[in-house]
């Protein structure tokens, strides 16, 4: 709060400005340790200098060892002033007091809430307040030929029903597979893929006491839907890599990726190019394609998005005036800046200004993406698309999150119990009941 009385009106002046009679230095946890991903923090480091006269010293963190770091550096009273994480930590930081959770919701409160995708300030929400400022995410996608959809009169596949309707329209193997559904148990990209399809009918294991007796209508909706769409896939077991490399062949109506597949798609990266047809720099499946990133099934109709939001953080042992100004700064007049270090998976979760609601969007969009190549994503898909990009964060969801049981969740999904039934009950080894009280017996005893 201490900061407010000086800062806000600096800030609602409309620049950032120094406020601190002499210049001070603040450290700064990130887990973007990529070497070019570091210079650009540098960067913005060395412009907020330049604004403010305070110094930060950027930090880089391995991402496997954020958690042991910061527990570690809280127990002798020496954390960063801020750092940078996942959503993982929020809630269980908050509280156990190593975040400054009224700073940080004061920041947000700041920058206006209602210019934040309210999934990623929902996710965030401790006591009454935002714990964490929501910095970036990305949100899973329904990859899909929207050329195909179109010619055949199809709606977007925003729910189980229309996406089984496109699967019964479009399978045509080998040359067309309606889906390309992840079937591989061992691979965290089925826990990731079945995760975010459970979530769009309303199904999750975890309530606010820790384990949540699967609703067994729900979940045989989920079942049979995962069933339909991977008996619609090619044999064997599949995960990312079969998923990319049939649809870049032209032969899958539909997948289900993360956002970093955006620039593979227009032909981008060398390593992943498309082979729709002989010219691996094309863009032509990029223009076929649409893009879905929420869903719902018939007992979820809202639907959700399966999202990873990263967050700044000020703790408790912060330097809170400049701390606050340098995520500020990060937010607003930097906020280009930050979503640049790696913009195909830094979806704005800030969107704009009260007075230029879209000005981000619009920032972030015009960012050049690519490995080998670069182009903007305004370039290669449509301002259409590109809401649909980002618009996945206003429903953006995860297991365990709102019921502060996002540790429990993550066990789960990590134990591949779940994997394990949906893929006997796929190979008809088991019926619906037995696969629901399998998993509810299986899923009970994780702590």
């Amino acid at each position: 709060m201490k900061y407010l009385k000086i800062f806000v009106a600096a800030f609602m002046a409309g620049s950032l400005i120094s406020v601190a009679a002499y210049a001070e230095t603040i450290r700064f946890w990130t887990t973007e340790n990529q070497p070019k991903r570091l210079a650009k923090q540098e960067a913005m480091a060395a412009d907020f200098q330049k604004r403010t006269g305070h110094s930060v010293e950027v930090i880089p963190i391995e991402e496997k060892d954020l958690g042991k770091r910061a527990t570690a550096a809280f127990a002798a009273g020496d954390l960063p002033d801020v750092i940078y994480h996942s959503i993982q930590y929020v809630l269980p930081w908050a509280e156990a007091g190593l975040l400054d959770v009224e700073t940080n919701s004061d920041i947000v409160n700041s920058l206006q809430k209602s210019t934040f995708a309210p999934g990623a300030i929902a996710m965030a929400q401790y006591d009454g307040m935002t714990a964490a400022v929501p910095v970036d995410g990305w949100t899973q996608m329904v990859v899909y030929r929207k050329d195909l959809f179109d010619a055949a009169g199809l709606a977007a596949p925003t729910s189980y029903e229309a996406i089984i309707n496109a699967v019964d329209k479009l399978h045509n193997p080998p040359s067309m597979y309606g889906f390309v559904a992840a079937t591989k148990v061992d691979e965290n990209f089925m826990s990731q893929v079945l995760e975010h399809v459970f979530l769009a009918n309303g199904v999750s294991p975890v309530g606010k006491n820790g384990f949540n007796k699967l609703d067994e209508k729900a979940t045989t909706e989920v079942l049979d839907f995962y069933k339909k769409i991977a008996k619609s896939s090619p044999p064997g077991e599949l995960y990312w890599k079969q998923s990319r490399e049939i649809y870049f062949s032209g032969k899958a109506a539909m997948i289900i990726w993360s956002p970093f597949i955006l620039d593979e798609l227009a032909g981008l990266r060398n390593s992943a190019p498309p082979t729709i047809n002989n010219d691996p720099t094309s863009t032509e499946l990029a223009s076929k394609t649409g893009i879905v990133t929420t869903f719902g099934g018939p007992s979820n109709p809202k639907g959700a998005a399966w999202a990873d939001i990263k967050y700044f953080g000020v703790t408790s042992d912060a330097n809170t005036d400049v701390a606050s100004q340098f995520v500020t700064y990060s937010m607003k007049d930097g906020y280009t800046a930050t979503l640049s270090i790696a913009p195909e998976g830094k979806f704005p979760v800030r969107r704009g200004e009260i007075t230029n609601t879209a000005k981000y969007i619009k920032a972030w969009s015009k960012l050049p993406v690519g490995v080998d190549r670069k182009a903007p994503l305004s370039d290669l898909y449509s301002p259409t698309t590109i809401k649909k990009i980002v618009g996945g964060l206003e429903t953006a969801d995860r297991w365990g999150v709102k019921e502060g049981q996002l540790s429990l969740a993550s066990k789960m999904i990590n134990s591949q119990l779940i994997n394990r039934i949906v893929r006997q009950y796929i190979d008809d080894e088991i019926n619906a009941s037995e696969a629901v009280d399998k998993m509810n017996a299986g899923l009970a005893a994780i702590e």
